[in-house]
């Protein structure tokens, strides 16, 4: 049994389980700790470059499950069918998504990143539309328009400084990001894996550990970590709480909460993210981060209702 299936099921029915509460309070942990991973990054990334940090990230929640699997006597290889979910999710959520967001942030403030990380609904819904005919609610609609809005708020001329190729660059690394995410939430959605999400989760970070040190030495040169406190601080929380612990708890409440309840819960993670950046790391709050981002939350939660009607009815 997957660490999943262990947590004990939402009742339907009469008071609620212990187990229930159990899992609920995992997942608001997750989010808390999700939103925090943005800000703590920030400063993980003031003392290793973002390829070496994002490579070891993986490597270290990698690592976690391994071990928690091998404890448990459910450590496999991934099947043939296999296969090409941990290369979407290895190379396109966790490698390329990542990658691209700890490079943006060596530029940008951890709030305007970990928002614009989060317009990947943005994304996934017109791309639903064009190749898998899936149709939207005027609600929806009017979610993916107010979302766009919303990113338009955060990269008008007044916001950011368009003459800086690094800024504008950044930002196009966010938004290139929630893409890739984008077409990794598409393929999980349209096609199904052989095995369990929890048992390929340790093999895609493996993957996506091999290709980002490979990339990084080849990039930014021999380990570039000062060994500092605050270098293995951030690692410990990046890698094995906000990676392994986190996917753990959100891949626990996914399996009993409906899909567009999760969606919407998860607006809580750049919510905290952009928060905490701005209490701990003393980031400005201006008007168009506070406009831009409310734009793309309510979006996005909008986005979030389902249809009336059953898919390609």
């Amino acid at each position: 049994m997957s660490i999943s299936a262990s947590f004990l099921s939402f009742p339907t029915a009469g008071r609620p389980r212990v187990g229930a509460v159990g899992t609920v309070l995992a997942l608001v942990a997750a989010i808390l700790l999700w939103g925090a991973n943005w800000p703590v990054m920030k400063i993980g990334l003031g003392h290793v470059t973002p390829l070496w940090f994002s490579g070891l990230r993986f490597a270290t929640g990698a690592l976690c499950l391994f071990a928690i699997q091998a404890a448990r006597g459910g450590l496999h290889l991934p099947r043939r069918g296999d296969l090409p979910f941990v290369a979407s999710v290895g190379l396109l959520q966790m490698m390329l998504f990542t990658a691209l967001g700890a490079v943006a942030m060596t530029q940008l403030p951890a709030g305007r990143s970990a928002i614009l990380s989060y317009t990947t609904p943005l994304w996934v819904a017109p791309i639903s539309v064009l190749f898998f005919k899936e149709t939207l609610s005027p609600v929806r609609v009017g979610g993916i328009a107010l979302a766009a809005a919303g990113v338009a708020i955060l990269v008008n001329p007044l916001s950011i400084d368009w003459t800086d190729g690094r800024v504008v660059g950044a930002h196009a690394m966010l938004l290139a990001g929630s893409v890739c995410w984008a077409l990794c939430i598409l393929h999980l959605r349209y096609f199904r894996s052989v095995s369990s999400a929890f048992r390929l989760a340790p093999w895609q970070m493996l993957l996506a550990a091999l290709v980002l040190t490979a990339a990084a030495y080849g990039t930014e040169g021999p380990f570039t970590g000062d060994g500092t406190a605050a270098f293995w601080g951030s690692l410990v929380f990046v890698g094995p709480v906000a990676t392994a612990f986190c996917f753990c708890a959100v891949n626990a409440a996914s399996t009993r909460l409906p899909a567009t309840a999760m969606s919407t819960i998860m607006l809580g993670v750049p919510v905290t993210g952009a928060a905490i950046s701005v209490i701990a790391l003393g980031e400005t709050l201006t008007a168009a981060l506070a406009l831009g981002s409310l734009a793309i939350l309510l979006g996005i939660a909008a986005g979030a209702v389902p249809n009336r009607r059953p898919l390609n009815s």
